[in-house]
């Protein structure tokens, strides 16, 4: 039997787009629709537009953060979307991190150079994340929990998969490309709530896409990069209980269904989004003045607690990282969306004072459904005049892949990236509704966004 990394060589060069079910291209249509809402809500924020003056990318073929009248070669291209893809965190979660804001700044970036169709562009996509969540859950632990960021150590190789299959590598090549990747992976949490957690993303678009290239050059790696002794799995296992050996069982079972995506509602780290829920429908039923309050307390996972490591944030970015800024907002300002992601509204005297009220309680009773997160998160609100109230036991999140969002709230999310990135040279609709039926674009350079007017 060949070893892991052969065999997901096997399966990047042999899938084809006919064994893509149906139900795992809804996913991708989803995925790779969000990605870029969030890519246009994103694209004038500092990350991509620091990246694109320290890069200076010369000429090219590929669109720099849906400006078509800015064509830029395509590895400089993925880095900088994918920045801009990350920038505000509101892209999609799913396989321990973020695989949308890696794959499809990736992709689009070289199928657009490639001249590929939509066909193209959604099995590129299916594959990078199958390789992805093939390596991800052969670990039953955290990689939160060693410090490390799993979108930056996970999209490299999942981006290499990817634009392997646009080059239509054989299986050495593209096992070749998986194990460039994996020498590529790289991203600590101690950099979580700074501009480092997008530039992870948009690095590890970049490298997934040179790992393809240099791999079908002829460039050579290691063909059990993955799973030596010395290889990936064990080099980032937390605590050493990866299974290195098994036969994967990519292509039979589909993680797309059987995992998905997860589309966020709000522009915070995901593990505030069960708060959010209980939070907002709390107040909904007993409506609270900041003034009012007393204290606020969250129960919730303890890798959630590490991973929301501002308490007292400071600027907009530490406030993405942060439940007791998450809690805040929802009562200052009733909401927690992209208008109070802001230094301004972050050092509000009010928000400022709140947020000292909120406690968050670690739990280390794990749902075994879902690894990281507790069987419930709970919000508590305990008023000055001594009423005391008390959210649902809230279990899943709205937008998670077991309670997806209606495609009519897809667009009011893409449309609201849209104005917020300033989208006057193209439709938002028509960008919208082609993203949505990507598989029947016969060459992704006529997307509005990606075209000339």
């Amino acid at each position: 039997m060949n070893p892991l990394t052969r065999q997901l060589g096997e399966f990047v060069a042999k899938t084809t787009f006919s064994d893509i079910p149906e139900q795992a291209l809804a996913t991708i249509r989803f995925g790779i629709t969000d990605c870029v809402g969030t890519t246009l809500a994103g694209r004038n924020e500092p990350p991509p537009q620091i990246l694109k003056q320290v890069l200076d990318p010369v000429p090219g073929k590929s669109t720099l953060l849906f400006d078509a009248k800015t064509k830029i070669r395509a590895p400089e291209a993925a880095w900088i979307n994918g920045a801009a893809a990350h920038a505000l965190d509101y892209d999609d979660v799913a396989l321990r991190g973020h695989p949308s804001t890696v794959l499809v700044p990736a992709i689009l970036a070289e199928a657009e150079e490639l001249g590929a169709s939509g066909k193209d562009v959604a099995l590129a996509y299916a594959v990078g994340y199958e390789v992805w969540a093939a390596i991800c859950n052969r670990d039953p632990d955290q990689h939160h929990n060693k410090g490390w960021h799993p979108t930056g150590i996970f999209g490299a190789i999942g981006a290499a998969a990817a634009c392997a299959k646009l080059h239509g590598l054989s299986e050495e090549k593209a096992a070749m490309a998986i194990a460039l990747g994996a020498s590529q992976s790289a991203g600590i949490m101690a950099n979580f709530g700074t501009m480092t957690k997008p530039f992870h993303a948009g690095r590890s678009a970049h490298s997934g896409l040179i790992a393809a290239r240099l791999a079908k050059a002829g460039f050579t790696s290691s063909m059990d990069a993955l799973e030596h002794p010395q290889g990936f799995l064990a080099a980032v296992s937390p605590n050493a209980r990866v299974d290195r050996e098994s036969v994967t069982q990519i292509g039979k079972e589909w993680n797309l269904i059987n995992q998905g995506i997860s589309i966020k509602k709000y522009p915070l780290c995901f593990c505030t989004h069960r708060a959010l829920d209980g939070m907002l429908d709390l107040l909904a039923r007993h409506p609270v003045k900041a003034d009012q309050v007393q204290a606020v307390r969250v129960t919730t996972s303890r890798r959630n607690v590490t991973i929301l490591r501002n308490n007292n944030p400071q600027t907009g970015l530490e406030a993405k990282f942060s439940m007791q800024f998450a809690m805040t907002s929802c009562i200052v300002a009733g909401r927690a969306g992209l208008n109070e992601l802001t230094d301004a509204f972050v050092l509000r005297p009010d928000v400022q004072e709140l947020q000292k009220k909120v406690t968050v309680i670690p739990t280390d009773e794990e749902d075994p459904a879902k690894p990281g997160y507790a069987i419930f998160d709970l919000v508590e609100i305990d008023l000055k005049d001594g009423t005391k109230l008390v959210s649902d036991k809230i279990t899943q999140v709205r937008g998670d892949a077991s309670s997806p969002l209606k495609p009519e709230e897809l667009w009011m999310k893409f449309e609201d990236c849209a104005r917020a990135g300033d989208v006057r040279d193209f439709g938002a609709r028509e960008l919208f509704d082609a993203l949505m039926s990507i598989e029947t674009q016969r060459d992704v350079r006529d997307l509005p966004g990606l075209r000339h007017q």
